[in-house]
């Protein structure tokens, strides 16, 4: 076979996998990925993230749903669920019975959350104990500097904001570490049990209110807490404190091509599946953009996606338009938008090359996620891939596949398949991480700025 046929031959079969990495991310990618440093840095709590969702829908015309409320063709509204998570919906001009477009992603992130009697003093210390929150590595939250966010309900129903360590003016919090001249037999044991959860204890300060007080430490800290935010220790019980890493969003590499900040996982999927759904106005379909809440612990509880309330808010959508509800259900899409394990090349043991996902490879399409055996996986059919996929070429989108590693070495799950269970076909697509779950994780302006394009290509096709 001549040169010239044979490289014919090679173009037509064999699959190129495309690469963002030559191609210039241009203006538009910079300024994209400036809102997105915003959004991250002020969305460290899903609490905070739904207050900036709203701050955004609300400057683009949408209101606050009640269950009860009339709707109209063309509306735009929000249904906030309890301060954690949110649905942004509008309703399209195609009969609801041809399906809606869903792009659901979880604003949660990995993080140490307060016990509910977190304070005590130790050898003229104070301590705020923790309980960890979804899959860390506990030796990596040592040392760093932390801050405090989250709620406190005062006996009298108040509720009191706490945000501590973030302003420059602020102090920060940190757990200490073992100097290495006294971990010799700390060192000898394995890493999954050389840091133990119950020693995840925060320092928060050392100095006495007096000498001569009990607990004086202590009372101290509760002195400049209550002089501060009118608190006492019991409001400790009806608090929901999280402990983040102190740490804002910064361009990594000399190239600047890179983000690193704490909570990509899975805020780095939220906010093009935001921007992509207010960008999509001219969809004639009835689109949702669902904002859920702990799917680092399961996606149980209230305000997860296991929760009915998107499927009420969905048949409520139904039941005021005269549609079967089975039927929309039957014909919707859903993109789990949810992050990636981005291959690298420092532990490339754990990864299948040809299965993986790449940074600066564009917006990643995972089939099935689950562990092992695909235990845990909604598997979305290939009629569903193909579907996605020609929506990705017929705009152009520069997209890739992979999977959560060897196949034998680990795994993990999304909202993806409590979705599916409902009856709606969903895959995961999304943008891929590198040092997941850690306090600082990494990602590519290039492919961020790919999921948002994918994204909205995926509400106006």
């Amino acid at each position: 076979m001549k040169k010239k046929e044979l490289d014919a031959l090679k173009k037509e079969l064999l699959f190129k996998r495309e690469t963002l990495t030559a191609k210039n991310g241009g203006e538009k990618v910079s300024q994209y990925a400036e809102g997105y440093k915003g959004f991250i840095d002020g969305s460290k709590t899903e609490r905070e993230a739904v207050e900036y969702t709203i701050q955004i829908l609300e400057k683009s015309g949408y209101k606050p749903f009640n269950f009860g409320d009339a709707l109209e063709i063309g509306g735009r509204y929000y249904l906030n669920n309890r301060g954690k998570s949110i649905c942004a919906f509008r309703i399209g001009q195609n009969n609801l019975e041809q399906g809606v477009k869903i792009v659901g992603a979880h604003i949660d992130s990995p993080r140490l959350d307060l016990k509910q009697n977190p304070l005590y003093e130790q050898n003229d210390m104070a301590f705020l104990k923790t309980h960890y929150y979804g899959g860390i590595r506990k030796y990596q939250w040592t040392t760093v500097p932390l801050a405090l966010h989250g709620v406190l309900i005062k006996g009298d129903g108040t509720t009191v904001k706490v945000n501590i360590g973030d302003d420059k003016d602020d102090p920060i919090l940190c757990i200490t570490d073992l100097l290495p001249h006294l971990a010799a037999e700390q060192s000898q044991k394995p890493l999954a049990t050389a840091f133990k959860g119950e020693g995840l204890n925060i320092l928060i300060g050392t100095d006495a209110i007096d000498k001569d007080a009990d607990k004086a430490v202590k009372l101290n800290v509760l002195n400049i807490l209550n002089q501060k935010y009118g608190i006492t220790e019991k409001d400790f019980i009806s608090a929901e404190l999280c402990a983040v890493p102190a740490l804002n969003a910064r361009d990594l590499g000399l190239d600047r091509s890179l983000i690193a900040a704490y909570g990509h996982d899975d805020r780095v999927c939220a906010y093009p599946a935001l921007t992509a759904f207010l960008e999509s106005e001219k969809s004639l379909s009835t689109c949702l953009c669902i904002l859920a809440d702990k799917e680092e612990v399961g996606s149980d509880g209230v305000t997860g996606s296991q929760c009915s309330i998107f499927y009420d808010l969905l048949d409520e959508i139904c039941h005021h338009f005269g549609a079967n509800r089975n039927k929309v259900k039957m014909n919707s899409v859903c993109l789990s938008a949810d992050v990636t394990a981005a291959y690298d090349p420092l532990y490339s043991e754990v990864y299948e090359k040809n299965n993986s996902t790449y940074i600066n490879g564009g917006v990643a399409i995972c089939k099935y996620t689950g562990s092992r055996g695909k235990s845990g996986t909604s598997d979305a059919s290939a009629e569903l891939v193909g579907k996605i996929r020609a929506i990705m070429d017929k705009n152009g989108i520069v997209w890739q596949t992979g999977e959560l590693g060897r196949v034998d070495a680990g795994g993990g799950g999304t909202i993806a398949k409590y979705v599916a269970n409902q009856n709606i076909d969903t895959i995961d697509v999304g943008v891929p991480v590198l040092s997941m779950h850690s306090p600082m994780e990494v990602i590519s302006k290039k492919d961020i700025y790919e999921t948002h394009k994918a994204f909205k290509c995926f509400y106006l096709d």
